[in-house]
């Protein structure tokens, strides 16, 4: 497709815009892949060379451990706040999730209410 749109734009008297409408892509996809194959002169994705870093180190991650095993019904935004408490470091609630998730293996599965408090 990246040829396809650098061939097109290069043949015809075609806007930018309208290529981005044609082959049904954003705006700033066709800048950026205009710019690179002037510049570099090739249409090839650029690659990843490093991951970034996770927010949080080990000891960090450790922390929020605790909590989330002394707490197991604490909400993300609860868990975002303690571990701010306890280690001055402020993360964003998704980051937490994705901390709880992946990092740390836990799932979030919501505990089905006894019969009594279901029918209030």
């Amino acid at each position: 497709m990246r040829q396809k749109i650098v061939d097109a734009y290069e043949t015809g008297n075609i806007s930018q815009r309208q290529l981005a409408k044609n082959f049904g892509v954003a705006l700033s996809f066709i800048q950026t892949l205009l710019k690179h194959y002037r510049e570099q002169g090739s249409i090839v994705p650029k690659v990843r060379t490093q991951q970034t870093p996770t927010k949080l180190n080990a000891e960090q991650l450790e922390v929020l451990r605790q909590l989330v095993e002394t707490q197991p019904d604490a909400t993300l935004a609860e868990l975002r706040e303690q571990l701010r408490e306890k280690t001055g470091v402020l993360i964003g609630v998704a980051t937490v999730d994705r901390m709880v998730r992946l990092k740390l293996g836990f799932t979030f599965k919501k505990k089905p209410l006894p019969h009594e408090e279901r029918n209030g």
